[in-house]
């Protein structure tokens, strides 16, 4: 009996025990959750709209000859640059020679001929009053020497159609530009308005092309009615680095099939860092919104119920903020509804995030271990 008392005893002091620690023991509080914020600021932020352009040359011309010949010498290298009015290239020019000294030569025997008919008809004109000749035989004679006369207008014209075709022997740059591969080299025939020779592109100034959706046409006439509409080009591979250039060109219709109005930019390209045929982003700023709440893109989140942020609140929780966004501004987005300019966000770490949640900046984890 004093034995079973004794357990008994000795476990009711255990299991006091036990309770007394069990009360005096405190629930762990959760690790705080590392992020990198950002504060949401307000300025103004420029309303850009984003298309794919496609680059063309401003002017671009195919050289062909005008005549049928033998290629005598090229005057330039292919991918070089060249000046408008340069001497490109020379077709032999002998056979147009010749038929230009064959026109001279005609041209010089009918003027002899009708020299000699005019001098006649002079003289059958007296004879014909002294009634030596007939009328028939003096207007025969005025006849001829008329005749040979208009043998003279004709003759001079095939000396200027003669000179012509001999000037077209030497084909020259009819614009200022950057010239592209030689189709016939020395030596080669070529027939009048037959194959290119060569095509030069002018590369500076030079276009973007691209399409806007129709939704936008609107906005996009107040733009251009109320200033030159400036515009940039993305230089591609080049990261940051852009072409300034202004709007020239709006289609007079809208696309049924694609719903989008085509548009073209003008851009000095002064640098050359634009070329034809290359695809490149191009940046349309429609307006200036004034005073718009931003916070960095990436701080913005997608749920089934929409877009919200992880807002850090005094206390060093978060709250999970449902957002209304606008317009990207390169790296930042406009809130439009949902945030206040000055308070906190999450822009890295959300995923371990939930509401209520304790953060701590990856900024103050970095001091800590410094200090440590």
């Amino acid at each position: 009996m004093k034995l079973t008392s004794i357990i008994l005893s000795g476990s009711v002091l255990l299991l006091c025990c036990t309770a007394c620690t069990a009360k005096k023991e405190k629930p762990k509080a959760k690790p705080s959750v590392p992020v990198k914020v950002a504060q949401a600021l307000q300025k103004n932020v420029p309303v850009q709209v984003r298309a794919i352009g496609n680059i063309e040359a401003f002017t671009s011309v195919a050289i062909k000859s005008q005549v049928s010949g033998q290629i005598a010498r090229v005057h330039f290298t292919e991918g070089s640059d060249v000046e408008k009015g340069a001497l490109l290239i020379s077709i032999d020019p002998e056979p147009f020679q010749a038929t230009l000294s064959q026109c001279e030569a005609a041209l010089a025997k009918d003027q002899a001929q009708a020299n000699f008919a005019r001098d006649q008809a002079a003289r059958y004109e007296g004879l014909l009053k002294d009634g030596i000749v007939t009328r028939d035989q003096y207007e025969l004679l005025q006849s001829t020497a008329e005749s040979l006369a208009a043998s003279l207008v004709a003759d001079r014209a095939a000396i200027k159609n003669a000179s012509i075709q001999l000037g077209y022997c030497s084909i020259r740059s009819p614009i200022s530009g950057r010239t592209g591969t030689i189709a016939l080299q020395p030596g080669n025939l070529v027939k009048a308005n037959d194959l290119p020779i060569v095509t030069i592109n002018q590369v500076s100034p030079i276009y973007a092309t691209f399409s806007l959706p129709e939704k936008r046409l609107a906005e996009l006439k107040r733009a251009m009615a109320a200033r030159q509409l400036k515009i940039e080009a993305v230089i591609p591979n080049e990261p940051g680095s852009t072409e300034t250039g202004t709007i020239s060109f709006m289609d007079n219709a809208v696309n049924p099939a694609t719903g989008t109005i085509k548009l073209k930019g003008v851009f000095a390209n002064r640098s050359r860092k634009l070329w034809p045929g290359q695809f490149t982003d191009v940046l349309i700023t429609l307006a200036s919104r004034q005073n718009a709440v931003v916070v960095p893109t990436q701080a913005i989140q997608t749920s089934q119920q929409g877009e919200f942020v992880y807002v850090v609140k005094p206390d060093n929780t978060v709250e999970m903020r449902q957002i209304t966004s606008a317009a990207a501004a390169g790296e930042e987005t406009v809130v439009e509804k949902g945030l206040a300019a000055g308070e906190t966000v999450v822009v890295d770490g959300q995923l371990r995030l939930t509401p209520g949640a304790v953060v701590e900046t990856k900024e103050k984890q970095a001091d800590k271990g410094m200090r440590q």
